[in-house]
């Protein structure tokens, strides 16, 4: 069995990530196995963390003072175990690790994009932040920035939502920390406790939760193919006199379902009549390759729309932009920095450089990309689900989750998730994207197919 050697050679180096080597005098077995644990406890300890970098092998063998063969064997060991994953020219980094490894699941419930087919999303940030670094003072990305967001972070975020929207002063634009506070900000700012609010009858819950803790009477309105019914709206409006109407026209969530343009136009037309404001939560608004024109392009006067970049980009660059009626957006902005006083300006620097060079085009493209290919799969194995083409999720009408679904490897989640007060109905949202390869997000599709009380057609 090999000795170790002190690792003094490391203290103060280029590569701190190579302290962890420290941790085999304290293993039994083989040299290649001890390195491969030690790295094991290091992640799990939290020392190394996804996109660490770890020393290259012929440095480990230099520093352990054993061959480079066993390293190999070593870092072999490693990728089996699902804890590093090389990258051709950079080196060999952490490996995020996904719930398909830490629980043998397959993650279906949780909403995000796929991987942008053809783009490295690591080689593309890191280019960006030593551009970013490279004609900036790292002191101005250190500092408090404007609440509303700098001129150059609203005009991106115009330019931004432009396929939706069409031209949109920059003033109307206010730059939040994610979709989450902004309609948490929006909530606080339009509402006051006892207010009553129209939600989807099948809504976000996010929305449900905040409004509950705001102390709002939430009515549901009944749904159909095309999302909210506009003879339903009309008579909740009249009946109930709600402060403000919530909803999603694009890929609703869970059901999936996309407002036409003659909708569109129907649901506006009944908010402008009784005078009530919309807030549209436009999550998935960009993704879609003809998108429809967002409900604020119809009735400026009268909507808040809120965009992420979280469904259209990475959930990792957690922007959001909302662009608030003509005169109004300093005032929802001033409730906006009570919840959060900014976003992060690396973050929104990134967006904005992105958006600028057109790689957020670029990468858009590619989650498209791939969302169309994970759609057409979900087509193919659940002939039931319903959703658009470029649907980051599916909803199975009727269907529940079983006991046998995580027996199955599967977290799923279902209607009860998204039921406004007093709806009942059951279904699954299944959602796309978050298996990390297409294969194993088939074999999911494939398994949830041989669930019992699952409708195929």
């Amino acid at each position: 069995m090999y000795g170790y050697r002190p690792m003094s050679a490391t203290r103060g180096s280029p590569n701190p990530a190579a302290a962890w080597l420290r941790r085999i005098e304290t293993l039994s077995g083989p040299a290649y196995r001890r390195i491969a644990d030690a790295l094991e406890q290091a992640v799990a300890e939290g020392e190394l963390q996804a996109g660490d970098q770890v020393p290259a092998q012929r440095e480990v063998a230099r520093l352990v003072g054993i061959d480079f063969t066993t390293v190999t064997r070593a870092y072999a060991l490693a990728r089996e175990r699902g804890l590093i994953e090389g990258a051709t020219g950079r080196g060999t980094f952490i490996r995020l690790q996904t719930i398909e490894d830490e629980a043998g699941l397959v993650d279906l419930s949780m909403n995000l994009p796929p991987p942008p087919a053809g783009l490295n999303l690591a080689a593309l940030l890191r280019e960006t932040t030593g551009a970013i670094l490279a004609r900036t003072d790292p002191a101005t990305l250190m500092a408090y920035h404007p609440g509303a967001g700098s001129l150059a972070q609203r005009t991106a975020g115009a330019t931004w939502l432009a396929p939706v929207l069409g031209e949109v002063a920059p003033e109307r634009v206010v730059v939040a920390s994610g979709a989450q506070t902004a309609l948490s900000a929006l909530l606080d700012h339009l509402t006051a406790p006892g207010d009553t609010i129209i939600a989807e009858a099948f809504a976000y819950p996010g929305l449900l939760a905040t409004a509950a803790r705001r102390g709002l009477k939430v009515v549901a309105c009944l749904l159909d193919g095309e999302g909210l019914e506009p003879e339903a709206l009309s008579r909740l409006v009249a009946q109930q006199r709600p402060r403000l109407i919530c909803v999603t026209p694009t890929f609703q969530n869970p059901t999936a379902a996309t407002m036409s343009l003659a909708r569109r136009e129907a649901v506006v037309g009944v908010a402008r009549a009784a005078g009530v404001t919309i807030i549209e939560d436009d999550a998935y608004g960009l993704l879609p390759a003809d998108p429809l024109p967002a409900l604020t392009s119809l009735w400026p006067e009268g909507v808040f729309h809120v965009a992420t970049t979280a469904k259209t980009l990475s959930p990792g660059l957690r922007l959001a932009y909302v662009v608030a009626p003509p005169g109004r957006a300093e005032g929802f902005a001033s409730a906006l920095h009570a919840i959060a006083q900014m976003p992060a300006p690396v973050m929104a620097a990134v967006v904005t450089h992105w958006i600028r060079d057109g790689v957020a085009s670029r990468v858009l493209a590619g989650v498209r990309e791939e969302a169309v290919a994970r759609r057409a799969l979900a087509s193919e194995l659940l002939p039931a689900a319903v959703g658009g083409a470029e649907s980051l999720h599916v909803w199975l009408p009727r269907a529940t989750a079983t006991p046998a679904a995580k027996d199955r490897g599967l977290a799923l989640v279902g209607a009860e998730a998204f039921r406004a007060p007093g709806v009942v109905g059951e279904g699954l949202r299944i959602s796309l994207g978050a298996a990390a390869k297409r294969a194993t997000l088939g074999r999911a599709l494939t398994e949830l197919r041989n669930l019992s009380r699952l409708p195929l057609s």
